[in-house]
């Protein structure tokens, strides 16, 4: 038997484990299998069922990224951490992928042949740029340029051959023609930048029911000073903020047949609630696969989002894509000729061995512990928000799959809040751009855990795929379509019951 399965007390908690609920995080000290028995998919079903007891946590609640989760000092470097369970002799290639994460790129031709590479255009010259201490992204403030929050861009089909990349998931959406798939807003020498985001926010006053306002800020956003002609007329804009990367590697151990079992497109069971899987194609593997990563999905893996970073927002090559000019399109003459890192000797920018010591340490950034979940407020606001059923879109638990790629992820339970699908969330957060299947009204359910450490890791508690919510509740209050019915359960609580809910919130 594995011995995840024990009957025993919990070491966090104290509280005993009933043999149907006991935690899976010990798994990796269980002989491999490479399928799941009957009696271990009963358990399985057991353990990831959403509780109905608040009145004290949950077996082993606190470690959210089950054996992987760490317990370190929360201080700007909580997102960094390795795995809890990788054994020392890999902690090595962990550190290194830190390093390619941190590296600063520099343009071609370089004396650094292992950092040269960059752009033509880009939009950060490193990973970190980005994802600041591997958290999340923000808009910029008045006056800044930009670093981690960028414009997609696209236009609808133009062709049938644009028609059929769609229909077939070969493309995900139609480059604008003359600027790509994004708006670069940096360049190297000689290479003109593509133009600037602009951003004005509008205030809109929401009143709550028991007599207190709150003020949503509504975005608009536009391009100022393009430089290579004007955009294609019916161009659609989608900013984006960069998320926190911790714990991907646990997302994608997740089987796939279990994302599945939650989604409901056509609302069989009339809770309002539809989430859709997003079939997207994998450059790696092929064929199409499970969407998981990125604000709608756009991603099956690790590696392949990785590779669309390198690509997209860098400007470099790698062994996935090659292309030694990133985003540029035929219309950019100079960037398409400009120098570039590609050599006889290495055939991408950011090698092969490079780029799986990045792939690892993307996998294996491990998700602090939860805080005070025994705080009597702290599971109010988790009572509050299971019977809010926030948790139709954001699952608390999963059991990962035994032959996950990386064996810090195999077989373990974790806590993430999301189903990884496709949610309607109404007008009011609608970009009005479709990605592959995801429609201009579709965003993929984003993580919860490590939420309530933003302010510490990135200085901000600005939320959202584009930044504009300032708070959580805000967060909440932008809400709508399927979650509007969630989000009026909010909005009828009390002072004490939405500081119990946003406790639980900042728990996570």
């Amino acid at each position: 038997m594995p011995r995840a399965f024990f009957s025993g007390r919990s070491a966090e908690t104290g509280f005993a484990l009933p043999f149907a609920t006991a935690t899976l995080f010990l798994a990796l000290l269980s002989p491999p299998l490479s399928a799941e028995t009957d009696s271990e998919r009963a358990r399985i079903a057991a353990v990831t069922q959403p509780t109905s007891d608040f009145s004290q946590p949950e077996a082993y609640e606190r470690r959210p990224g089950g054996a992987a989760t760490v317990f370190k000092i929360l201080n700007r470097s909580a997102f960094s951490h390795h795995s809890a369970n990788m054994p020392p002799e890999r902690q090595l290639d962990f550190h290194v992928g830190d390093g390619i994460f941190k590296k600063i790129w520099v343009s071609s031709p370089s004396s650094t042949m292992s950092s040269d590479g960059l752009g033509p255009l880009f939009n950060a010259r490193s990973c970190q740029r980005c994802h600041r201490k591997d958290g999340r992204g923000r808009p910029p403030l008045a006056g800044e340029r930009p670093e981690s929050m960028l414009l997609h861009l696209s236009v609808p089909p133009r062709n049938e051959q644009d028609e059929t990349a769609l229909r077939e998931h070969r493309l995900a959406s139609i480059p604008e023609p003359t600027y790509g798939g994004q708006l670069q807003n940096y360049s190297v020498q000689a290479v003109p930048a593509e133009g600037g985001m602009t951003i004005t926010y509008r205030e809109i006053p929401v009143a709550l029911a028991d007599g207190e306002t709150a003020s949503l800020r509504a975005p608009t956003y536009g391009i100022k000073n393009l430089r290579y002609g004007p955009l294609h007329p019916d161009t659609m804009l989608s900013p984006r903020v960069a998320p926190p990367v911790i714990g991907m590697g646990l997302l994608e151990a997740i089987p796939e047949a279990d994302i599945l079992a939650n989604a409901d497109p056509d609302d069989r069971d009339g809770d309002g609630i539809s989430g859709r899987a997003h079939r997207v194609w994998s450059d790696e593997r092929g064929q199409t696969m499970l969407g998981r990563f990125g604000w709608k999905a756009g991603q099956p893996t690790v590696a392949q989002q990785a590779a669309a970073a390198f690509r997209e927002d860098i400007g470099v090559s790698t062994p996935l894509y090659p292309v030694p000019y990133g985003d540029c399109t035929p219309k950019q003459k100079k960037c398409r000729e400009a120098h570039h890192g590609v050599s006889e000797s290495e055939p991408a920018e950011a090698g092969q061995k490079l780029f799986d010591f990045l792939v690892f340490y993307n996998r294996n950034l491990a998700v602090p512990a939860r805080r005070l979940i025994g705080d009597a407020q702290v599971l109010e606001g988790k009572r509050l928000f299971y019977e809010a059923h926030c948790i139709g879109c954001h699952r608390p638990k999963f059991v990962t799959r035994r032959d996950s790629i990386s064996e810090e992820q195999s077989f373990q339970l974790i806590w993430p809040y999301t189903d990884l699908l496709l949610h309607d969330m109404g007008e009011g957060l609608a970009d009005d751009r479709p990605e592959g299947m995801a429609s201009g009204r579709e965003w993929r359910t984003p993580p919860l855990w490590g939420i309530g450490l933003t302010e510490t890791v990135s200085g901000h508690t600005l939320f959202l795929h584009d930044g504009r919510a300032r708070n959580l509740l805000e967060a909440i209050l932008w809400h709508g379509g399927e979650a509007e019915a969630a989000k009026q359960r909010v909005v009828d609580m009390t002072k004490e019951e939405r500081a119990a809910l946003l406790a639980f919130l900042n728990s996570l």
